[in-house]
């Protein structure tokens, strides 16, 4: 038996350690660097209705301990990625995720619609750290009114699993994990990034291209590990934790404070086959935790 293995919403993931949305392209790209029959799982780059070409450069810059980015969700379409991408994907027995995203509650479902016909997807992950433009530019996922009807409507119509993907920037992220379990979400997973700001003191502008951006890496980790613990105490469903996971201990601490599963994003910038090591060091590190197979480490800290 393989120790690694874990189902969650129904899937089978040979290891519970995915690439993260945004950071590995469609997966296909990561072919000659990366065994991909060896990953738990891809989530690909966010996709929406139509194409969007993304923000100003610069895009990224290097943080202590992180990196702060906004590419602005650039991508080539839902119907590009099912024509184009998806079929490259096909011979990897790997769970592809799709995450999707828009500006209004109608860009998503439509998305879904699209996705819905395509074969090779697992699973579909709502990415609702994008601004509402029809209600006031707040974030769905900041959103206590908007969110339950965007994740009902999603569900309403998806055939595959929905997990919601949480924003980190609100007060308390309990409540918004709940509301998403309560409108039908069959897992959530957290944290995307948290917005910050990079400042060049010569020019006084600032170092990304569109001003605030997304800040991800190891720099965020123990509060991503907090939330994830945080939400993973109120609901029921699935928790699939994102932030700063850089080694197979990173990822027990995640599976401990409560995840099912994990994402790698920023790590693969450096170690494009940093999901792959991972999920390695965690195969290893398991007789030392005392446990045979992955499953028995979640949900385990201690708590004071």
């Amino acid at each position: 038996m393989n120790p690694l293995e874990t189902t969650v919403c129904g899937i089978r993931f040979r290891n519970p350690v995915l690439a993260a949305s945004g950071t590995f392209g469609y997966g296909a790209e990561f072919e000659s660097l990366v065994d991909l029959h060896s990953m738990g799982g891809i989530v690909v780059k966010g996709l929406s209705r139509e194409p969007i070409k993304g923000n100003p450069p610069p895009r990224l810059w290097e943080a202590r301990a992180g990196m702060i980015n906004s590419v602005g969700l650039q991508n080539v379409g839902a119907r590009a990625f099912v024509a184009e991408k998806l079929p490259k994907l096909k011979k990897f027995d790997t769970p592809i995720i799709a995450n999707v995203f828009g500006y209004q509650a109608e860009d998503y479902l439509e998305t879904i619609r699209i996705l819905n016909d395509a074969d090779g997807l697992a699973a579909y992950e709502l990415n609702v750290s994008c601004p509402n433009t029809k209600h006031g530019g707040l974030a769905f996922g900041a959103d206590e009114s908007a969110l339950p009807e965007l994740v009902s409507q999603a569900k309403a119509i998806a055939r595959r699993p929905l997990i919601v993907k949480l924003s980190p920037n609100v007060a308390a992220i309990e409540p918004f994990a709940k509301i998403a379990e309560a409108s039908g979400a069959d897992a959530i997973s957290l944290v995307n990034t948290f917005i910050s700001l990079a400042v060049d003191v010569r020019t006084r502008k600032p170092r990304i291209g569109a001003g605030y951006g997304g800040l991800s890496g190891p720099a965020i980790k123990p509060i991503a590990l907090r939330m994830v613990n945080q939400a993973s105490k109120v609901v029921k469903i699935p928790v699939i934790g994102i932030g700063g996971i850089a080694s197979g201990e990173d990822a027990a601490e995640f599976l401990i404070a409560g995840a099912s599963l994990v994402e790698v994003g920023t790590a693969t910038f450096w170690d494009p086959a940093a999901p792959v090591r991972i999920a390695r060091e965690l195969g290893a590190l398991l007789p030392e935790l005392g446990v045979s197979k992955v499953s028995e480490l979640v949900g385990t800290l201690k708590t004071p």
